[in-house]
């Protein structure tokens, strides 16, 4: 089997932008869950849950393939903001987290049959004060809607961030250092990969 094969469960463009830049022969096959978190459950654990469902979900899907999956949550004071519902929505997160930090997880999980593993990052984020005029002009370019938090430090949020301790790739969606290390465990070194593109 090709070592450098590997099946992403996300739809994410910016996932999908991360990991080929190695090489890798990527198959995308998104799976379908319920995001919701359960009452009382934290941020890291939310992301992990999700990160494992996903894996489990598309793993079913592919036998004996390698399938990675993440989960990227975004909390305020311990409450998970995920994807907006509409730009009213977007506004009111963007809002909350004007002017002060806020944390990022995400989760990366791996999975070959009943061989699995998951890998998580944290990171903090400062944004700036915001006015209110900019928060509206962020969230008419639609970029806020699709992402949990309401932004994308790769796109045109970055201009809101004054501080990130912890790794920028786990904010966009992926954190690679962890990523990596997972999928060693898996027999894909995604140095190699590159090399041999």
């Amino acid at each position: 089997m090709d070592s450098c094969q590997l099946v992403l469960a996300s739809a994410s463009p910016r996932r999908l932008e991360l990991l080929s830049a190695f090489g890798l022969h990527l198959q995308v096959d998104p799976v379908d869950i319920d995001e919701r978190p359960a009452p009382g459950e934290k941020p890291a654990a939310l992301a992990q849950r999700l990160a494992e469902a996903k894996a489990a979900a598309a793993a079913s899907r592919h036998p004996g393939r390698v399938v990675l999956a993440a989960d990227t949550v975004v909390a305020a004071d311990g409450a998970v903001l995920g994807k907006p519902a509409d730009a009213a929505e977007a506004g009111a997160m963007l809002r909350r987290l004007a002017g002060r930090r806020h944390e990022v997880y995400t989760a990366v999980a791996a999975r070959r049959d009943a061989a699995a593993a998951v890998r998580l990052s944290r990171s903090e984020v400062d944004f700036r004060a915001l006015a209110a005029s900019e928060i509206d002009a962020y969230v008419a370019t639609g970029e806020p809607l699709d992402k949990a938090g309401a932004y994308g430090i790769q796109g045109c949020a970055a201009i809101f961030v004054t501080r990130l301790c912890g790794s920028y790739s786990g904010v966009v969606g992926l954190p690679l250092a962890e990523t990596a290390e997972l999928l060693q465990e898996f027999g894909i070194e995604l140095l190699r990969c590159g090399a041999a593109a």
